[in-house]
């Protein structure tokens, strides 16, 4: 494991947190390096099982970790890129030691020179007779690059309401949506936010990046007319034809009345009629490839499903069920299971029926023509009280949350409450379950994103019940995580985008490029932060990312142009500064944007204003100068193609603020259908942009036109 950010230390406490990859200080910005508390590093290696409660406990643990590492011939997982030569921890073997490695093919091999990517169970013999034995994970040196250059719809799925959704919008709409965008506007990919299974439960967390399971989507995406058993449940009672009526009604209270999205509510409904769907028998054919889904899943889905049952009965956090059921292999838990096993058949239908779904939407994005089709989305973390957490728990380290520590933009850190995963216990299981989660997600997917991509490398953990300010960082072994993503990426065929904003540490940008994983780059933030702070122009940003004028967590195009994000911070009490302070710094940030449009000749002959025109013309010139970046992806925030002016989350409010439950909607707030879009001039005037057919401005610059487009 490499050691931490700061030097091995001088004191046993900081040679022993350096030996477990825990770091004793860190730099928030480069001149300055602040340390971490004793309290946060003692913490964090008890989370690894090691005890630093003592000076005599310190100097013990010292003792023995040198001597396991002075003993051992082989860490638990050795990484070898592609044909590249020998690693150093094979190199340092002793002369004359055999190696025998069992392919993941079936294959025995007694060499480490091609080998095929997979993950390889490696056994090394030295001549005096010692024995190891360790993961050899095979990757791709990196990922290709992506297929031309094309630009792509940027949406939270909860957020697209259809006249045929039940109230947020589902993976009906998204396949419509991928078909509508492939066919129509020529768009490339459609990134969605994460579609995890959600906690269960009033109130439920909004959050699609704090989710019970990262490896199964969630139902409540279903189109429940679209399952095939359908038809064939309709005719139970007159309990379908009432749900459809009050889903109707679910629906058009957001649409028509103003309120916000539901989830809860429409569980609730989609949960009775899914519970009416599961009564109708599956055919043979369908029920042969239910039965193929649930060989292949295993025991992770029966996991999954389990801990969905245990959640109807004894509530969502599965630290206060009974003290049996808390292990998901005792027997308590086996009993359980077998007497909720209806229930338990009832959540393992669902994961099959939305991964099928979930299928069709990719597979209308290719039909449409997409070179690339969905982009899903990978959270951080997940919920500590979630099935992920439950069936994982020896992967996850107790007692520790995941956040950032305190910088420029937030002086008390960040605590996201997501527990981190152990990263000595990945590499002794071979990344076993990292690699089934990405496998899961790629199956259905064109790209993968990968939020706060930096994790891979390390990961700011906070004792709970303590402030973020006394945290620590806590090394992953980046080759390794980085070697499986790519393995698994390249097996399916699919592109990878880190989202790397914020404070990253040096060489995290570039180890990322030079395996081919795309960054993030936002216009907003691409300054000249090493000079003159000013407006990066557009031949000076990286090619290897996706552009965009904003994220979900950011103000909308329309919003930050006319200074309407500071007015709604200002409402919420959220400014650090008097307004007018802030009004004046956003007005001069976007005029200096503004500017920069205007000598390259991107404003079309708008002079700014506030008219709907003026602003409509800025939003097609900000999208010009993406185009004038040698960025190999464009990506175009759906709201932003209706001048909508809320942001979906406003980072640093919980109930202030209607975070992850607006509907898209125009600039007066009005929400707009996914019907209502496809017609929207609009809108189509600026994918006109994006496809180079608007005109003066519109010329290939330094990035060139979009491909495919």
């Amino acid at each position: 494991m490499a050691a931490a950010p700061g030097g091995t230390g001088t004191t046993p406490l900081s040679r022993l947190a350096a030996l477990h990859g825990v770091a004793t200080s860190y730099s928030p910005s480069p001149d300055r390096t602040v340390a971490a508390s004793d309290g946060a590093v003692v913490t964090a290696l008890a989370a690894l099982d090691v005890d630093a409660s003592t000076p005599e406990a310190v100097d013990a643990a010292l003792a023995a970790r040198e001597r396991q590492l002075g003993e051992r011939l082989l860490p638990p997982t050795v990484v070898c890129w592609g044909d590249g030569p020998a690693l150093a921890a094979l190199a340092a073997l002793p002369e004359g030691t055999r190696l025998r490695i069992e392919t993941e093919q079936g294959e025995l091999r007694s060499t480490v020179e091609k080998l095929p990517p997979g993950v390889h169970a490696l056994r090394a013999t030295t001549p005096d007779g010692r024995t190891a034995e360790a993961h050899l994970v095979v990757a791709p040196r990196r990922l290709p690059a992506p297929p031309g250059r094309t630009y792509g719809l940027l949406v939270q799925l909860y957020s697209l309401l259809s006249r045929r959704s039940w109230g947020m919008g589902d993976l009906g709409d998204l396949a419509e949506l991928t078909a509508w965008a492939g066919r129509a506007l020529g768009a490339g990919f459609v990134q969605v936010n994460p579609l995890h299974a959600a906690v269960p439960g009033a109130p439920t967390d909004p959050s699609p990046y704090r989710p019970s399971s990262r490896r199964y989507p969630d139902p409540v995406h279903l189109r429940v007319e679209d399952i095939p058993e359908y038809p064939y449940a309709v005719g139970a009672g007159d309990r379908l034809p009432t749900l459809l009526e009050r889903a109707g009604r679910l629906r058009e209270s957001v649409l028509s009345k103003g309120e916000l999205i539901d989830r809860e509510a429409v569980w609730e409904l989609k949960r009775q009629a899914l519970e009416v769907v599961h009564a109708a028998p599956l055919g043979p054919g369908r029920r042969a490839a239910y039965c193929d889904f649930l060989a292949e899943e295993g025991e992770a889905l029966e996991d999954h499903a389990t801990w969905c049952a245990l959640a109807e009965v004894y509530g969502s956090d599965w630290h206060r069920w009974p003290p049996g059921l808390r292990d998901p292999r005792s027997a308590d838990t086996a009993r359980a299971r077998a007497e909720l096993m209806d229930r338990v058949d009832f959540h393992t239908r669902l994961a099959w029926l939305t991964d099928a779904q979930l299928g069709t939407a990719q597979r209308s994005a290719r039909d449409a023509g997409m070179p690339i089709g969905l982009v899903h989305d990978l959270a951080v973390g997940v919920h500590p009280g979630g099935a992920d957490a439950w069936a994982q728990q020896e992967y996850f380290a107790a007692g520790m949350s995941i956040g950032a520590p305190p910088d420029a933009f937030n002086s008390g850190g960040q605590d996201w409450g997501l527990p981190p995963w152990r990263p000595d216990r990945l590499a002794e299981s071979g990344y076993a379950p990292y690699r089934r989660l990405l496998r899961a997600l790629l199956r259905h997917a064109g790209a993968l994103r990968i939020d706060h991509v930096m994790g891979l490398f390390r990961l700011w953990w906070v004792p709970q019940g303590r402030p973020p300010t006394e945290g620590t960082y806590v090394r992953y072994d980046a080759d390794a995580m980085l070697a499986i993503l790519v393995l698994e990426a390249s097996r399916a065929g699919a592109l990878v985008i880190g989202e790397d904003l914020g404070t990253v540490e040096p060489g995290v940008r570039e180890t990322l490029d030079d395996r081919g994983v795309l960054g993030t780059s936002v216009l907003w933030f691409e300054r000249d932060w090493e000079g003159t702070g000013r407006p990066l122009p557009p031949e000076r940003w990286r090619a290897n990312c996706l552009a965009t004028a904003t994220t979900h967590d950011l103000p909308p195009t329309a919003s930050r142009l006319t200074g309407d994000h500071v007015e709604l911070r200002h409402g919420l009490g959220l400014l650090p500064r008097p307004l007018e302070e802030e009004r004046a710094e956003a007005a001069a940030d976007t005029g200096e944007w503004l500017a920069l449009l205007a000598r390259l000749g991107l404003l079309n002959g708008s002079h700014g204003g506030i008219s709907a025109d003026a602003e409509e013309a800025e939003i097609q010139a900000v999208h010009r100068f993406l185009l004038r970046t040698p960025a190999r992806m464009i990506g175009l925030w759906l709201p932003d193609t209706i001048g909508d002016r809320r942001p979906q989350n406003l980072p640093g409010t919980w109930d202030q603020y209607p975070n992850w439950r607006l509907p898209i909607a125009d600039g007066e707030a009005r929400p707009v259908t996914l019907e209502d879009l496809a017609a929207s001039p609009r809108l189509h005037a600026l994918v006109d942009v994006l496809r180079g057919r608007a005109g003066s401005g519109d010329v290939e610059g330094e990035g060139g036109e979009a491909e495919g487009v």
